[in-house]
């Protein structure tokens, strides 16, 4: 999941480690390389997957970088069960995207899109920056043990490494005029980065009216898995077509790791 910033963008797609975003250092990579979790998952070479020998069941055998992958007691995704959140009058949270121009990258694992434009969430007084978004199908987490279609994942660094990860469901429904432009310049290749002259995107089209969410302290979907990722999956999905939905799985083939279980943890939720 999971996948941060450029650095975390050889986090999940490296063959070894490589989540998500994780192809090429990134701007924010440059600032948060010592501290991140993402920046010590680089590290790690083991091949992984969502299947087989390699799949979930055994990423914590593959390599002592992955060992948190069975050992961990902070593991995403997780089963979320509305109604044992404890609502809470949280801090709101509030995201600040400029557009930015379409850097976009098929990397085995996941369809990633480096964000290079201002892109900054604060919350409890912390801020945090956009590092890159990815997407997985079905969804990774599970409301009230319900999979969703898709779920994107926008993933953010703060000065000190920290990691802030926005769940957003997706759920079948009208075509997203966002993803229609991503779309249109998906990689159907794995490893392959496009950087698309001429168009912008905005991740703040990608997000529903309401930012209320679902909080907890959780990890990273993919290997290393590291622990202490700060995790806000909203309560509100965004929609996508059928044709939309179809046509990432088409590129990516089943990419989501199972539900972990909470040990103890609590999920709070904004009103």
């Amino acid at each position: 999941m999971i996948e941060m910033a450029k650095t975390m963008k050889y986090v999940w797609f490296l063959p070894a480690l490589v989540c998500v975003s994780i192809a090429c250092p990134s701007r924010q990579e440059s600032n948060t390389r010592a501290a991140s979790p993402v920046a010590s998952a680089t590290v790690a070479k083991a091949e992984w997957s969502y299947g087989g020998e390699t799949g979930p069941e055994h990423w914590g055998d593959l390599s002592p970088s992955y060992v948190l992958a069975k050992t961990g007691r902070q593991q995403s995704p997780v089963d979320i069960v509305a109604s044992r959140a404890i609502r809470k009058d949280l801090a709101a949270l509030n995201a600040r995207y400029d557009a930015t121009s379409l850097e976009i990258l098929n990397n085995g694992h996941t369809v990633e899109v480096d964000y290079h434009g201002r892109g900054v969430i604060a919350v409890d007084g912390r801020e945090y920056e956009l590092a890159q978004f990815h997407f997985h199908s079905p969804s990774e987490h599970t409301i009230d043990g319900e999979h969703a279609p898709m779920e994107l994942h926008l993933v953010h660094t703060d000065a000190g490494g920290h990691l802030a990860v926005i769940g957003v469901l997706i759920r079948e429904g009208r075509p997203h005029p966002e993803l229609a432009l991503l779309w249109r310049h998906l990689p159907a290749a794995p490893f392959r980065k496009e950087a698309v002259e001429g168009v912008q995107v905005d991740a703040s089209n990608l997000l529903p009216g309401s930012l209320a969410s679902y909080r907890y302290s959780g990890s990273l979907t993919t290997p290393p898995c590291s622990e202490g990722v700060s995790w806000f999956v909203l309560q509100a999905p965004i929609e996508a077509s059928a044709g939309q939905i179809a046509a990432f799985r088409e590129v990516i083939h089943g990419n989501n790791r199972p539900i972990q279980p909470l040990n103890g943890r609590t999920i709070t939720a904004s009103r």
